[in-house]
């Protein structure tokens, strides 16, 4: 049996780890994106050793022009095929918009977003000719609805939903299959990195990296466009659907207020 080969970025910590480690398990091969090549190396090293697998270290900036460009060549490379891309790469600001670095939320567009289509774009394109292979894109939950204090974050995580929604739509009938996952709270250094208190969202809220990971393969074997881990966000994913806009986002805003 052929193995089959995964490339997840922002694979170094959090979610991103949870992928590659939850695929290695499952028998992929791994290429393992993020900008930090040591830690990228050890668990390449770990991977390898503890499920017998092949994991490659490809440290890349997706901020940058080279480092873009190295993860879409990996991703076109006719002779070393990439079966599922895990667009998980991304980064989360906390503020009110008036008052952060214009600068940050510039690059969190970016990473988010612009660097997530066009690696869709690359893996597509190989994909489409070998008419097999799969793309999960990372949202959140927070893409259901505007989110003050991390504007930003959620509208880009809002252009993920609908993009890959869109994307999926197209791809049918096409063998390659595109699933947004969009996960809430998770326990992971995403949320220290923007300065997130804790203390004001209880912890049954909370989902470990392992759990959203689990959950998001077994809706790709269910070939689902959308996976919602956990009760508890399908839950606020389906009240933000049928609540007066102007009602969940001023929700959303004290909730957010008093987490920053």
């Amino acid at each position: 049996m052929t193995t089959k080969t995964a490339l997840v970025t922002g694979a170094s910590a959090g979610i991103g780890r949870a992928f590659a480690t939850g695929l290695a398990i499952r028998g992929y091969d791994v290429v393992l994106v993020a900008r930090d090549g040591a830690r990228l190396a050890e668990l390449a090293d770990e991977l390898t050793r503890a499920h017998g697998i092949v994991a490659d270290a490809l440290p890349a900036d997706l901020l940058t022009a080279d480092g873009l460009a190295a993860v879409e060549a990996r991703l076109t490379d006719a002779d070393r095929a990439v079966d599922l891309l895990v667009n998980n790469a991304g980064f989360l600001t906390v503020g009110r918009f008036a008052e952060l670095d214009i600068e940050p939320e510039v690059r969190e567009v970016e990473l988010n977003v612009v660097a997530l289509m066009r690696l869709t774009r690359a893996a597509l394109g190989a994909m489409e000719a070998r008419r097999a292979g799969a793309i999960l894109n990372m949202a959140s939950i927070g893409a259901y609805q505007p989110a003050p204090h991390s504007a930003t974050y959620a509208a880009t995580k809002a252009f993920v939903h609908s993009f890959t929604n869109a994307v999926h739509e197209e791809e049918r009938g096409s063998g390659v299959h595109v699933m947004v996952v969009c996960p809430g709270f998770t326990h992971t250094e995403i949320h220290d990195r923007a300065g997130l208190g804790r203390s004001e969202i209880p912890e049954f809220v909370w989902q470990s990296a392992e759990q959203v990971v689990d959950s998001a393969l077994r809706d790709l074997d269910r070939r689902r466009a959308t996976s919602i881990p956990g009760p508890i966000n399908q839950i606020l994913a389906a009240f933000s659907s049928v609540v007066p806009a102007g009602i969940s986002r001023r929700i959303a805003g004290e909730f957010t207020k008093r987490m920053g």
